[in-house]
């Protein structure tokens, strides 16, 4: 079995289902008191949260680099951030470390692609909805997202940072997002993203019209496949 390394902290909730869903996932598939080989370093969001809102992404990636760094020298044998809007930073992390980096978006498009579709709704922050790196990934996987209007997008990213991130889930904000997912759907698309790793505490499948892809249970999915290998 393989070691883990998880780059958690942003924020410590999504990191616990993290941790939570691969044991889970391992105990389900050996048996037994089976668990993962693992290490987790997680980083303080309240300096990540920070320099996001300074737009200061060169200090952020220093920071995950290092933290990434670490779990390499501690026995990691291969790291996945458990952040989909850090992965603005992926590319210097990769470049960071000699052991394999586990990208949360090309692990999210295969699992589009198996199920045959090619236009999806995006949910997340709104660095992951407005900027290039992760619809631009997307893209290179001949797959197309649809992303909220503007008064969507900053009702989303408040209640992720003002109420996911801080463990608090609330049935008015789920609703919300399920007309935001009703939305997508007229506009044509096939299922919805949740970009976001916070986003499947309160969205579950039964809770969207279209096909969920919980991006938190796709990266542990492909997490557990390279740790038994």
């Amino acid at each position: 079995m393989k070691t883990v390394g998880l780059l958690g902290g942003m924020s410590w909730q999504s990191s616990a289902e993290y941790y939570r869903l691969i044991n889970e996932g391992i105990q389900a598939r050996l048996g037994g008191h089976n668990n993962a080989r693992s290490l987790m370093l997680t980083v303080n969001f309240r300096e990540i949260e920070a320099w996001m809102r300074a737009g200061d992404w060169d200090r952020i990636a220093a920071h995950v680099c290092q933290a990434a760094r670490q779990l390499e020298a501690g026995g990691a044998d291969f790291v996945l951030l458990a952040s989909n809007t850090i992965h603005k930073v992926a590319g210097a992390v990769e470049a960071a470390i000699s052991v394999p980096f586990l990208h949360v978006i090309d692990a999210t498009a295969a699992a589009i692609l198996r199920r045959g579709f090619h236009t999806v709704g995006l949910l997340g922050t709104r660095v992951t909805m407005e900027q290039e790196f992760y619809r631009g990934r997307l893209e290179s996987h001949q797959l197309s997202a649809l992303i909220p209007e503007e008064p969507s997008r900053a009702l989303l990213h408040r209640v992720i940072f003002d109420e996911l991130c801080r463990g608090e889930i609330r049935e008015d904000s789920r609703h919300v997002l399920e007309g935001i997912i009703g939305e997508f759907q007229q506009r044509g698309a096939e299922g919805v993203i949740l970009g976001c790793t916070e986003l499947s505490l309160l969205i579950r499948p039964e809770h969207s019209p279209l096909p969920v892809f919980d991006t938190t249970r796709i990266h542990v999915d492909a997490a557990i496949a390279l740790c038994l290998a």
